[in-house]
Protein backbone atom coordinates (compact mmCIF):
# COMPACT_ATOMS: atom_id res chain seq x y z
CA UNK A 1 0.00 0.00 0.00
CA UNK A 2 1.48 3.33 -1.08
CA UNK A 3 1.82 6.02 1.52
CA UNK A 4 0.44 9.41 0.64
CA UNK A 5 2.61 12.52 0.71
CA UNK A 6 -0.42 14.53 1.76
CA UNK A 7 -1.28 14.94 5.47
CA UNK A 8 -4.59 13.85 6.91
CA UNK A 9 -7.24 16.60 7.15
CA UNK A 10 -6.66 17.01 10.90
CA UNK A 11 -2.88 17.22 10.52
CA UNK A 12 -3.24 19.62 7.60
CA UNK A 13 -5.42 21.89 9.73
CA UNK A 14 -2.83 21.83 12.50
CA UNK A 15 0.03 22.67 10.14
CA UNK A 16 -1.86 25.52 8.52
CA UNK A 17 -2.99 27.03 11.80
CA UNK A 18 0.32 26.77 13.62
CA UNK A 19 2.51 27.99 10.77
CA UNK A 20 0.32 30.84 9.61
CA UNK A 21 0.81 34.43 10.73
CA UNK A 22 -2.23 36.08 12.29
CA UNK A 23 -4.66 37.29 9.64
CA UNK A 24 -7.00 40.16 10.34
CA UNK A 25 -10.47 38.81 9.70
CA UNK A 26 -13.04 41.51 10.26
CA UNK A 27 -16.48 40.99 11.71
CA UNK A 28 -19.64 43.02 11.56
CA UNK A 29 -20.12 44.76 14.87
CA UNK A 30 -22.56 42.71 16.96
CA UNK A 31 -25.97 44.14 17.76
CA UNK A 32 -26.86 44.63 21.43
CA UNK A 33 -28.32 41.47 22.92
CA UNK A 34 -30.78 40.84 25.71
CA UNK A 35 -29.45 38.26 28.14
CA UNK A 36 -31.27 35.93 30.50
CA UNK A 37 -29.98 35.70 34.10
CA UNK A 38 -29.33 32.59 36.12
CA UNK A 39 -32.51 30.56 36.52
CA UNK A 40 -32.50 31.13 40.27
CA UNK A 41 -30.51 33.31 42.69
CA UNK A 42 -26.88 32.46 43.19
CA UNK A 43 -26.13 30.26 46.16
CA UNK A 44 -22.96 29.69 48.09
CA UNK A 45 -20.99 26.49 47.72
CA UNK A 46 -22.59 25.21 50.93
CA UNK A 47 -26.19 25.84 49.86
CA UNK A 48 -28.69 23.04 50.43
CA UNK A 49 -31.59 24.67 48.56
CA UNK A 50 -31.65 22.22 45.70
CA UNK A 51 -34.01 20.66 43.19
CA UNK A 52 -35.62 23.99 42.29
CA UNK A 53 -37.53 23.99 39.02
CA UNK A 54 -36.53 26.31 36.23
CA UNK A 55 -37.68 29.91 36.46
CA UNK A 56 -40.88 30.50 34.50
CA UNK A 57 -39.07 32.91 32.17
CA UNK A 58 -36.50 30.26 31.19
CA UNK A 59 -38.04 27.06 29.84
CA UNK A 60 -36.61 23.64 30.55
CA UNK A 61 -34.32 22.42 27.78
CA UNK A 62 -33.07 19.10 26.49
CA UNK A 63 -29.29 19.19 26.88
CA UNK A 64 -26.70 16.64 25.75
CA UNK A 65 -23.48 16.92 27.76
CA UNK A 66 -20.53 15.46 25.86
CA UNK A 67 -17.81 14.41 28.31
CA UNK A 68 -20.37 14.40 31.11
CA UNK A 69 -18.42 11.89 33.23
CA UNK A 70 -15.42 14.21 33.66
CA UNK A 71 -14.14 16.69 36.24
CA UNK A 72 -16.17 19.60 34.82
CA UNK A 73 -18.82 17.62 32.95
CA UNK A 74 -20.24 15.66 35.88
CA UNK A 75 -20.96 18.54 38.29
CA UNK A 76 -22.27 20.63 35.39
CA UNK A 77 -24.67 17.83 34.41
CA UNK A 78 -25.99 17.64 37.99
CA UNK A 79 -26.36 21.41 38.22
CA UNK A 80 -28.32 21.59 34.95
CA UNK A 81 -30.51 18.67 35.99
CA UNK A 82 -31.13 20.40 39.32
CA UNK A 83 -32.43 23.39 37.37
CA UNK A 84 -35.01 21.18 35.68
CA UNK A 85 -33.27 20.57 32.37
CA UNK A 86 -33.48 17.14 30.71
CA UNK A 87 -29.89 15.83 30.65
CA UNK A 88 -28.25 13.12 28.57
CA UNK A 89 -24.59 12.40 29.37
CA UNK A 90 -22.33 11.14 26.58
CA UNK A 91 -18.86 9.84 27.45
CA UNK A 92 -16.46 7.13 26.24
CA UNK A 93 -14.79 6.95 29.70
CA UNK A 94 -11.39 7.78 28.18
CA UNK A 95 -10.35 9.76 31.26
CA UNK A 96 -10.88 6.67 33.43
CA UNK A 97 -8.75 4.69 30.99
CA UNK A 98 -5.99 7.29 31.29
CA UNK A 99 -6.07 6.72 35.06
CA UNK A 100 -5.09 3.11 34.34
CA UNK A 101 -2.46 4.19 31.82
CA UNK A 102 -0.83 6.59 34.30
CA UNK A 103 -1.25 4.27 37.28
CA UNK A 104 -2.92 7.03 39.28
CA UNK A 105 -6.58 7.05 40.26
CA UNK A 106 -8.67 9.99 41.32
CA UNK A 107 -8.00 10.76 44.99
CA UNK A 108 -11.75 10.56 45.49
CA UNK A 109 -13.39 7.17 44.77
CA UNK A 110 -15.62 7.99 41.81
CA UNK A 111 -18.38 5.54 40.98
CA UNK A 112 -19.35 4.09 37.60
CA UNK A 113 -21.58 6.39 35.51
CA UNK A 114 -24.59 4.11 35.96
CA UNK A 115 -24.17 4.20 39.76
CA UNK A 116 -23.78 7.96 39.71
CA UNK A 117 -26.95 8.45 37.66
CA UNK A 118 -28.95 6.10 39.88
CA UNK A 119 -27.73 7.90 43.02
CA UNK A 120 -28.78 11.25 41.55
CA UNK A 121 -32.26 9.87 40.82
CA UNK A 122 -32.54 8.62 44.41
CA UNK A 123 -31.57 11.92 46.03
CA UNK A 124 -33.24 14.32 43.59
CA UNK A 125 -36.03 12.40 41.87
CA UNK A 126 -34.54 13.56 38.56
CA UNK A 127 -33.22 11.30 35.82
CA UNK A 128 -29.94 11.63 33.94
CA UNK A 129 -29.29 9.17 31.15
CA UNK A 130 -25.82 7.90 30.21
CA UNK A 131 -24.68 6.94 26.69
CA UNK A 132 -21.24 5.38 26.10
CA UNK A 133 -20.12 6.90 22.80
CA UNK A 134 -16.83 8.14 21.31
CA UNK A 135 -17.54 11.54 19.73
CA UNK A 136 -14.26 11.53 17.77
CA UNK A 137 -14.74 8.05 16.28
CA UNK A 138 -18.39 6.98 16.30
CA UNK A 139 -19.81 9.63 14.00
CA UNK A 140 -22.88 7.73 12.80
CA UNK A 141 -23.94 7.00 16.38
CA UNK A 142 -23.49 10.67 17.26
CA UNK A 143 -25.74 11.77 14.37
CA UNK A 144 -28.31 9.15 15.36
CA UNK A 145 -28.29 10.31 18.98
CA UNK A 146 -28.81 13.97 18.03
CA UNK A 147 -31.66 13.05 15.68
CA UNK A 148 -33.26 10.94 18.39
CA UNK A 149 -32.89 13.34 21.31
CA UNK A 150 -33.45 16.62 19.40
CA UNK A 151 -31.47 18.65 21.97
CA UNK A 152 -31.89 22.39 22.42
CA UNK A 153 -28.22 22.61 23.44
CA UNK A 154 -25.12 20.42 23.31
CA UNK A 155 -22.38 21.12 25.87
CA UNK A 156 -18.98 20.00 24.60
CA UNK A 157 -16.51 18.86 27.30
CA UNK A 158 -15.40 15.76 25.36
CA UNK A 159 -11.73 16.62 24.91
CA UNK A 160 -8.41 15.55 26.43
CA UNK A 161 -8.05 18.43 28.90
CA UNK A 162 -4.52 18.32 30.34
CA UNK A 163 -1.66 20.35 28.86
CA UNK A 164 1.07 18.21 30.53
CA UNK A 165 -0.45 14.96 29.26
CA UNK A 166 -0.61 16.45 25.76
CA UNK A 167 3.17 17.07 25.94
CA UNK A 168 4.15 13.74 27.48
CA UNK A 169 5.30 12.02 24.28
CA UNK A 170 4.46 11.72 20.59
CA UNK A 171 1.64 9.28 21.33
CA UNK A 172 -0.19 11.63 23.69
CA UNK A 173 0.41 14.62 21.38
CA UNK A 174 -1.13 12.77 18.46
CA UNK A 175 -3.99 11.44 20.56
CA UNK A 176 -4.82 14.93 21.87
CA UNK A 177 -4.98 16.40 18.37
CA UNK A 178 -6.88 13.50 16.84
CA UNK A 179 -9.38 13.27 19.71
CA UNK A 180 -10.00 16.95 20.32
CA UNK A 181 -10.05 18.37 16.80
CA UNK A 182 -11.86 15.42 15.23
CA UNK A 183 -14.44 15.44 18.01
CA UNK A 184 -15.21 19.13 17.55
CA UNK A 185 -15.43 18.77 13.78
CA UNK A 186 -17.65 15.70 14.14
CA UNK A 187 -19.97 17.60 16.44
CA UNK A 188 -20.48 20.41 13.93
CA UNK A 189 -21.01 17.96 11.07
CA UNK A 190 -23.42 15.87 13.14
CA UNK A 191 -25.58 18.87 14.05
CA UNK A 192 -25.75 19.77 10.35
CA UNK A 193 -26.50 16.21 9.20
CA UNK A 194 -29.09 15.67 11.93
CA UNK A 195 -30.85 18.87 10.81
CA UNK A 196 -31.34 19.91 14.43
CA UNK A 197 -30.90 23.56 15.39
CA UNK A 198 -28.93 22.78 18.55
CA UNK A 199 -26.88 25.46 20.30
CA UNK A 200 -23.28 24.26 20.80
CA UNK A 201 -21.63 25.36 24.06
CA UNK A 202 -17.90 24.55 24.07
CA UNK A 203 -15.57 24.63 27.05
CA UNK A 204 -12.40 26.26 25.78
CA UNK A 205 -9.44 27.72 27.66
CA UNK A 206 -7.85 31.04 28.49
CA UNK A 207 -4.68 29.51 27.04
CA UNK A 208 -5.84 30.30 23.49
CA UNK A 209 -4.84 33.91 24.12
CA UNK A 210 -1.38 33.17 25.47
CA UNK A 211 -0.42 34.98 28.64
CA UNK A 212 0.20 38.70 28.58
CA UNK A 213 0.34 38.91 24.77
CA UNK A 214 -2.47 41.45 24.26
CA UNK A 215 -0.59 44.46 25.61
CA UNK A 216 -3.32 45.11 28.16
CA UNK A 217 -6.65 43.64 29.22
CA UNK A 218 -7.58 40.51 27.29
CA UNK A 219 -11.02 41.12 25.77
CA UNK A 220 -13.70 38.47 25.41
CA UNK A 221 -12.76 36.73 22.17
CA UNK A 222 -12.55 39.65 19.78
CA UNK A 223 -10.09 42.52 19.80
CA UNK A 224 -10.17 45.99 18.25
CA UNK A 225 -7.26 46.62 15.87
CA UNK A 226 -6.05 49.30 13.50
CA UNK A 227 -5.21 47.95 10.06
CA UNK A 228 -2.89 49.52 7.47
CA UNK A 229 -4.26 52.82 6.27
CA UNK A 230 -5.78 53.60 9.64
CA UNK A 231 -8.75 51.29 9.15
CA UNK A 232 -10.32 49.97 12.33
CA UNK A 233 -11.64 46.44 12.72
CA UNK A 234 -12.79 44.00 15.38
CA UNK A 235 -11.12 40.61 14.82
CA UNK A 236 -10.82 37.24 16.50
CA UNK A 237 -8.02 37.52 19.06
CA UNK A 238 -4.79 36.02 17.62
CA UNK A 239 -3.96 32.54 18.91
CA UNK A 240 -0.85 31.94 21.00
CA UNK A 241 -0.96 28.35 22.34
CA UNK A 242 1.51 27.07 24.91
CA UNK A 243 1.01 23.32 24.47
CA UNK A 244 -0.51 20.80 22.07
CA UNK A 245 -3.65 20.84 24.22
CA UNK A 246 -3.92 24.62 23.90
CA UNK A 247 -3.25 24.35 20.17
CA UNK A 248 -6.29 22.07 19.79
CA UNK A 249 -8.44 24.68 21.50
CA UNK A 250 -7.15 27.28 19.03
CA UNK A 251 -8.07 24.95 16.18
CA UNK A 252 -11.49 24.46 17.74
CA UNK A 253 -11.94 28.24 17.69
CA UNK A 254 -11.25 28.31 13.94
CA UNK A 255 -13.73 25.48 13.36
CA UNK A 256 -16.42 27.37 15.27
CA UNK A 257 -15.82 30.47 13.15
CA UNK A 258 -16.03 28.48 9.92
CA UNK A 259 -19.18 26.50 10.73
CA UNK A 260 -20.96 29.59 12.04
CA UNK A 261 -20.15 31.46 8.83
CA UNK A 262 -20.76 28.55 6.45
CA UNK A 263 -23.69 26.72 8.07
CA UNK A 264 -25.14 29.31 10.45
CA UNK A 265 -24.53 27.12 13.50
CA UNK A 266 -25.21 28.78 16.84
CA UNK A 267 -22.05 28.45 18.94
CA UNK A 268 -20.77 29.75 22.28
CA UNK A 269 -17.09 29.31 23.16
CA UNK A 270 -16.13 29.64 26.83
CA UNK A 271 -12.50 30.52 27.50
CA UNK A 272 -12.12 29.12 30.99
CA UNK A 273 -9.41 29.67 33.57
CA UNK A 274 -7.83 27.00 35.79
CA UNK A 275 -10.51 25.16 37.75
CA UNK A 276 -10.14 24.55 41.46
CA UNK A 277 -12.32 22.92 44.09
CA UNK A 278 -13.85 19.47 44.10
CA UNK A 279 -17.49 19.35 45.03
CA UNK A 280 -20.57 21.43 44.28
CA UNK A 281 -23.87 21.61 46.20
CA UNK A 282 -25.14 18.71 44.10
CA UNK A 283 -22.10 16.38 44.27
CA UNK A 284 -22.01 16.83 48.06
CA UNK A 285 -25.43 15.22 48.56
CA UNK A 286 -24.27 11.61 48.40
CA UNK A 287 -20.82 10.02 48.41
CA UNK A 288 -21.71 8.18 45.21
CA UNK A 289 -22.02 11.59 43.50
CA UNK A 290 -18.57 12.82 44.50
CA UNK A 291 -16.52 14.54 41.80
CA UNK A 292 -13.08 13.33 40.75
CA UNK A 293 -9.97 14.93 42.30
CA UNK A 294 -6.72 14.79 40.33
CA UNK A 295 -3.49 15.48 42.19
CA UNK A 296 -0.82 14.08 39.86
CA UNK A 297 1.65 16.09 37.80
CA UNK A 298 -0.29 15.58 34.56
CA UNK A 299 -3.93 16.22 35.50
CA UNK A 300 -3.84 17.94 38.87
CA UNK A 301 -4.61 21.65 38.48
CA UNK A 302 -2.16 23.91 40.28
CA UNK A 303 -4.31 25.11 43.18
CA UNK A 304 -5.79 21.68 43.87
CA UNK A 305 -2.27 20.23 43.84
CA UNK A 306 -1.11 22.84 46.35
CA UNK A 307 -4.07 22.21 48.65
CA UNK A 308 -3.51 18.46 48.47
CA UNK A 309 0.21 18.81 49.17
CA UNK A 310 -0.42 21.13 52.09
CA UNK A 311 -2.97 18.79 53.67
CA UNK A 312 -0.60 15.83 53.22
CA UNK A 313 2.36 17.69 54.74
CA UNK A 314 4.26 17.75 51.44
CA UNK A 315 6.27 20.86 50.44
CA UNK A 316 4.47 22.77 47.70
CA UNK A 317 6.08 22.31 44.28
CA UNK A 318 6.24 25.64 42.44
CA UNK A 319 7.53 25.49 38.87
CA UNK A 320 10.33 27.93 38.04
CA UNK A 321 10.00 31.28 39.78
CA UNK A 322 6.26 30.92 40.32
CA UNK A 323 5.88 34.23 38.48
CA UNK A 324 3.25 32.82 36.14
CA UNK A 325 -0.03 34.72 36.51
CA UNK A 326 -3.07 32.61 35.73
CA UNK A 327 -6.86 32.92 35.73
CA UNK A 328 -8.90 30.81 38.18
CA UNK A 329 -12.50 29.69 38.62
CA UNK A 330 -14.22 27.43 41.15
CA UNK A 331 -15.87 24.26 39.87
CA UNK A 332 -19.28 25.49 41.10
CA UNK A 333 -18.96 28.60 38.95
CA UNK A 334 -18.06 26.45 35.94
CA UNK A 335 -21.51 24.87 36.18
CA UNK A 336 -23.21 28.21 36.69
CA UNK A 337 -21.48 29.73 33.68
CA UNK A 338 -22.52 26.82 31.47
CA UNK A 339 -26.10 27.43 32.59
CA UNK A 340 -25.81 31.12 31.70
CA UNK A 341 -24.42 30.26 28.27
CA UNK A 342 -27.29 27.82 27.61
CA UNK A 343 -29.81 30.45 28.69
CA UNK A 344 -28.28 33.03 26.33
CA UNK A 345 -27.68 31.42 22.94
CA UNK A 346 -26.69 33.54 19.95
CA UNK A 347 -29.35 33.96 17.32
CA UNK A 348 -29.02 32.26 13.95
CA UNK A 349 -26.56 34.25 11.87
CA UNK A 350 -24.85 35.93 14.83
CA UNK A 351 -21.12 35.44 15.16
CA UNK A 352 -19.68 32.97 17.66
CA UNK A 353 -20.39 34.19 21.18
CA UNK A 354 -17.27 34.17 23.37
CA UNK A 355 -17.12 34.55 27.14
CA UNK A 356 -14.05 34.66 29.38
CA UNK A 357 -15.03 32.19 32.10
CA UNK A 358 -12.90 33.29 35.05
CA UNK A 359 -13.29 34.68 38.55
CA UNK A 360 -9.89 36.33 39.09
CA UNK A 361 -6.20 36.21 38.26
CA UNK A 362 -3.41 35.38 40.71
CA UNK A 363 0.33 34.80 40.57
CA UNK A 364 1.29 31.18 41.28
CA UNK A 365 3.89 31.92 43.97
CA UNK A 366 1.39 34.15 45.79
CA UNK A 367 -1.12 31.28 45.89
CA UNK A 368 1.62 28.97 47.13
CA UNK A 369 2.44 31.35 49.97
CA UNK A 370 -1.27 31.58 50.87
CA UNK A 371 -1.62 27.80 51.08
CA UNK A 372 1.71 27.47 52.92
CA UNK A 373 0.60 29.99 55.54
CA UNK A 374 -2.58 27.95 56.10
CA UNK A 375 -0.94 24.54 56.29
CA UNK A 376 2.53 25.24 57.67
CA UNK A 377 4.36 23.43 54.85
CA UNK A 378 7.38 24.75 52.98
CA UNK A 379 7.40 26.07 49.43
CA UNK A 380 9.89 24.40 47.08
CA UNK A 381 10.83 26.00 43.78
CA UNK A 382 11.71 23.30 41.26
CA UNK A 383 12.82 23.46 37.59
CA UNK A 384 9.93 24.27 35.29
CA UNK A 385 8.89 21.34 33.05
CA UNK A 386 7.02 23.78 30.78
CA UNK A 387 8.32 26.02 28.01
CA UNK A 388 6.87 29.33 29.12
CA UNK A 389 7.78 32.80 30.30
CA UNK A 390 9.15 32.85 33.83
CA UNK A 391 7.05 35.89 34.71
CA UNK A 392 3.93 37.37 33.13
CA UNK A 393 1.12 39.77 33.86
CA UNK A 394 -2.49 38.87 33.09
CA UNK A 395 -5.45 41.22 32.98
CA UNK A 396 -8.67 39.61 31.75
CA UNK A 397 -12.15 40.94 31.08
CA UNK A 398 -15.04 38.84 32.45
CA UNK A 399 -17.65 41.55 32.06
CA UNK A 400 -20.24 39.47 30.19
CA UNK A 401 -20.82 36.86 32.91
CA UNK A 402 -20.72 39.48 35.66
CA UNK A 403 -23.35 41.53 33.79
CA UNK A 404 -25.54 38.42 33.75
CA UNK A 405 -25.50 38.32 37.54
CA UNK A 406 -22.63 35.95 38.26
CA UNK A 407 -20.98 36.77 41.59
CA UNK A 408 -17.88 34.56 41.24
CA UNK A 409 -16.33 32.57 44.05
CA UNK A 410 -12.83 33.85 44.81
CA UNK A 411 -9.80 32.30 46.45
CA UNK A 412 -10.55 32.76 50.12
CA UNK A 413 -9.39 30.40 52.82
CA UNK A 414 -12.91 29.44 53.89
CA UNK A 415 -13.48 27.69 50.59
CA UNK A 416 -10.06 26.04 50.78
CA UNK A 417 -11.39 24.07 53.75
CA UNK A 418 -13.70 22.03 51.50
CA UNK A 419 -10.79 20.77 49.39
CA UNK A 420 -8.63 20.15 52.45
CA UNK A 421 -11.35 18.05 54.09
CA UNK A 422 -11.73 15.96 50.93
CA UNK A 423 -7.97 15.35 50.86
CA UNK A 424 -7.84 14.32 54.52
CA UNK A 425 -10.77 11.95 54.09
CA UNK A 426 -9.23 10.11 51.14
CA UNK A 427 -5.52 10.61 51.81
CA UNK A 428 -4.94 6.85 52.01
CA UNK A 429 -5.59 6.71 48.24
CA UNK A 430 -2.67 9.04 47.46
CA UNK A 431 0.39 7.72 45.62
CA UNK A 432 3.13 10.24 46.54
CA UNK A 433 5.30 9.11 43.62
CA UNK A 434 2.75 10.71 41.25
CA UNK A 435 2.90 14.21 42.70
CA UNK A 436 5.94 15.60 40.86
CA UNK A 437 5.86 16.49 37.15
CA UNK A 438 6.33 13.60 34.72
CA UNK A 439 5.79 15.38 31.39
CA UNK A 440 8.26 17.85 29.88
CA UNK A 441 7.70 20.29 27.03
CA UNK A 442 10.93 19.54 25.15
CA UNK A 443 14.35 17.96 25.54
CA UNK A 444 15.82 21.08 27.15
CA UNK A 445 13.09 21.14 29.78
CA UNK A 446 13.55 17.41 30.41
CA UNK A 447 17.30 17.88 30.88
CA UNK A 448 16.83 20.74 33.35
CA UNK A 449 14.33 18.61 35.31
CA UNK A 450 16.49 15.47 35.25
CA UNK A 451 17.22 15.67 38.97
CA UNK A 452 13.54 15.63 39.94
CA UNK A 453 13.04 12.39 41.84
CA UNK A 454 9.41 11.22 42.27
CA UNK A 455 10.43 8.94 45.12
CA UNK A 456 11.76 11.92 47.10
CA UNK A 457 8.25 13.00 48.17
CA UNK A 458 7.77 12.18 51.85
CA UNK A 459 4.39 12.41 53.52
CA UNK A 460 3.75 13.36 57.14
CA UNK A 461 4.29 10.32 59.35
CA UNK A 462 0.60 9.85 60.22
CA UNK A 463 -0.40 10.21 56.55
CA UNK A 464 2.30 7.79 55.45
CA UNK A 465 1.14 5.17 57.94
CA UNK A 466 -2.47 5.52 56.78
CA UNK A 467 -1.40 5.28 53.11
CA UNK A 468 0.55 2.08 53.77
CA UNK A 469 -2.29 0.69 55.82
Amino acid sequence: MKSSIFPTPVVALVLCALNAVPVAVSFTAPQPRTYAPLSRPLETSTSTTLFAEVNGNIPSKKVIVLGGDGFCGWPTSLHLSDQGHDIVIVDNLSRRNIDIELGCDSLTPIQAPEVRCQAWKEVSGKEIRFVNLDVAKEYDLLVQLIKQEKPDAIVHFAEQRAAPYSMKNSKTKRYTVENNVAGSNNLCCAVIDAEIDAHIVHLGTMGVYGYGTSGGEIPEGYIDVILPGGRTSNILHPAYPGSVYHATKCLDALLWQFYQKNDQLRITDLHQGIVWGTNTPQTSLDERLINRFDYDGDYGTVLNRFLMQGAMGVPLTVYGTGGQTRAFIHITDTARCIELAINNPPKTGERVEIFNQIAETRRVRDIAQLVASMTGVEVNFIPNPRQEAAENELDVSNEKFCNLGLDPITLDTGLFDEVTEVVKKYQSRCNPAKILPASFWNKKRAAECADIDPSSIKLKKDVEEQTKG
